[in-house]
């Protein structure tokens, strides 16, 4: 059964507790809060309830030598393990299940847990740094930060989990560093930056660029790319421009490795009376020398991280409505819903929603081990 390989990879984080009052074994907390999470477990109380009805199940594959623990020894327990093994052991759990992938759009973005705060500690919502494979639907790991400005100094440490071989990273304009750029490469992967006006001399030099070479009447350079779509509701025309040699600009040339840049045009006709037309230009800066058709799928897949990541974990694991406002607690809990996440994923055969197999595999221990198998 693979819950013995995922137990595997949390084995090695050392147990915080004092060892002559252990009652219960820290792999069966966390195989267990793993479980309940994914069987719609949303606080310590639900996760030590879900034990208990599950007792006997549980008991064919976790020795529990004093039985489930109590709430408050989850709580306890989750508040005292290391955060960053948790998360190291989680980073090198999901690479084993990604392994053999050819060529990975890799989306960074954070997210704020709302309910987090604590105005008697004078403590912010915990804000998380995550990563998405937009390709295989997985969490590939997490890292917390002070606030949405300290984004730029964890994104390098969480790229430091990533196993990154011949993969796009795509940030938003907040992570369009050089620093992170170089990270990215060493890490064996390119890069896909939004470029805004945090950098405005390199923004002014591409939009004065793509105005000259492809906007204006009688430019040049065509579309490399040009593709319309109406699936959600309003027609969207969306054209890539990629060029080499806005790559070779003086403002550009402090970014390691950079290749092409891309302007994409986004033209969308709205269904309203009258017909409302609005078009948007984005730039990007990248180091992939793939096909600018490509470079723009890998372009929208990165909002796959708010759509497939983000909401689901507001909506269907209703993370913005938890109050656990210990830092470490809710860190780690936050964690244990991506791990959960990634398990429930992994069931390409069901047609049924996130939310339904979780329904699914509370009341069905047989799909649970299906789950777990997987």
């Amino acid at each position: 059964m693979s819950i013995e390989n995922l137990a595997q990879y949390f084995s090695t984080i050392e147990d915080p507790r004092c060892s002559g009052q252990v009652e219960h074994r820290l792999i069966d907390v966390l195989v267990i809060a793993v479980c309940a999470v994914i069987a719609c477990a949303e606080s310590w109380d639900d996760i030590a309830l879900y034990g208990r009805s599950k007792l006997v199940w549980l008991r064919t594959f976790l020795e529990l030598p004093n039985g489930i623990p109590s709430h408050d020894t989850f709580r306890r327990v989750f508040m005292l393990i290391d955060p960053e093994a948790f998360e190291t052991g989680f980073a090198t759990w999901v690479s084993a299940l990604t392994a053999g992938f050819e060529r990975e759009v890799v989306a960074i973005d954070g997210k704020t847990i709302r309910r987090s705060f604590d105005h008697g500690r004078e403590q912010s919502p915990l804000h998380v740094v995550s990563a998405w494979a937009s390709e295989q639907g997985l969490v590939l790991g997490q890292r917390c930060v002070d606030g949405k400005s300290n984004e730029i100094t964890a994104v390098p440490e969480l790229l430091d989990q990533l196993a990154l071989k011949n993969s796009i990273v795509t940030l938003d304009a907040m992570g369009c560093q050089t620093a992170i750029a170089e990270k990215i490469l060493a890490r064996g992967g390119d890069y896909l930056l939004t470029l805004k006006g945090n950098h405005p001399l390199a923004h002014a030099a591409v939009v004065k660029h793509f105005d000259e070479h492809c906007f204006r009447r009688g430019a040049p350079h065509r579309a490399d790319c040009d593709a319309f779509d109406d699936t959600h509701g309003c027609l969207v025309r969306r054209r890539v421009f990629a060029s080499t040699e806005a790559a070779a600009l003086d403002a550009l040339s402090g970014w390691p490795g950079l290749r092409i840049v891309l302007a994409v045009e986004s033209i969308r006709s709205v269904n309203t009376t009258p017909t409302k037309v609005e078009s948007e230009i984005r730039y990007f800066l990248s180091s992939c020398p793939d096909d600018p058709a490509v470079l723009g799928q890998a372009i929208r897949s990165h909002w796959a991280v708010e759509n497939a990541l983000h909401w689901v974990l507001d909506v269907t694991f209703r993370e913005d409505d938890s109050r656990v406002r210990d830092r470490t607690a809710a860190r780690n809990l936050a964690l244990l819903r991506k791990i959960a996440l990634n398990i429930v994923g992994r069931d390409t055969i069901s047609k049924a929603s996130i939310r339904a197999r979780r329904k699914k595999a509370a009341w069905n221990d047989a799909y649970m081990l299906q789950l777990l198998a997987r």
